[in-house]
């Protein structure tokens, strides 16, 4: 006999609700997320979507009602909890716009589970728009399948930075020159953590001092080669989530 195919199929669409969610309750949805499901996709009433809340898990839920302008979703059910999600945090300094976006949506498809805009002396980039970065996060987490969308910080000062850091997080800063191996800082390193990248122009001396002063900064290397920014934020991710996240089950 045939396989029976799982159900619900992974296939199905997936949607944030900014709301908590609950098994029987019903959901309206905004005209740009009604649009998307019955013009983009040509759904029809009684067509079954996956919703998350960045609070209770994911959910399976029903298209109950569209409207000229909006459409109700009815919960049916939870199908899982919300993702334990790995305590890192990715703190960099501004880029420009369309690599910061970027940036942004890549961090969320890796598991980052914080990101902290960090102004420093060579930051062109001195002013951001919030909203956009979380849409492109928003995005990102209903396409990979999170269930948890990473908190965007309001921009901070690099000095404001070091002076509140928490004593219990180790700060992983890429160096430029003078870092030691990654691979050999995780093996020593464990508990929460922070991936410091520095803008286009690299930190000035008077930066660098400050970072390393700092008692639980730990300078790393990427590499034999000088990365773009968002570059280097990426693989010092990725190397984090194979060494302490969730990619070493």
């Amino acid at each position: 006999m045939p396989a029976t195919p799982a159900w619900p199929p992974d296939s199905l669409p997936r949607l944030f609700i900014d709301a908590p969610l609950e098994a029987d309750g019903e959901i309206v949805i905004d005209a740009a997320q009604a649009n998307y499901l019955v013009r983009v996709l040509r759904l029809k009433a009684g067509a079954q979507v996956k919703l998350f809340d960045d609070r209770t898990g994911e959910w399976l839920a029903e298209l109950a009602h569209i409207g000229k302008r909006d459409a109700v979703l009815r919960v049916e059910g939870k199908l899982r909890e919300r993702e334990q999600v790995p305590d890192l945090w990715l703190c960099f300094a501004p880029i420009k716009k369309g690599r910061i976006d970027w940036l942004a949506e890549k961090a969320c498809e890796l598991g980052v589970a914080r990101l902290v805009p960090v102004r420093t002396e060579r930051t062109i980039v001195r002013t951001l728009k919030p909203d956009r970065l979380k849409a492109h996060m928003i995005e990102a987490a209903e396409q990979c399948e999170r269930t948890a969308v990473p908190e965007l910080a309001e921009m901070t000062s690099l000095n404001a930075l070091l002076a509140d850091w928490p004593v219990d997080r180790t700060l992983f800063y890429a160096a430029e020159r003078g870092g030691g191996s990654f691979r050999t800082a995780l093996a020593t390193q464990d508990g929460p953590a922070a991936i410091l990248i520095g803008p286009e122009g690299g930190f000035t001396e008077a930066e660098d001092q400050a970072i390393t002063a700092l008692p639980n900064a730990v300078p790393i290397s990427l590499g034999p080669r000088i990365l773009r920014a968002d570059t280097a934020a990426i693989a010092a991710i990725s190397l984090w989530m194979a060494g302490r996240g969730d990619w070493t089950d």
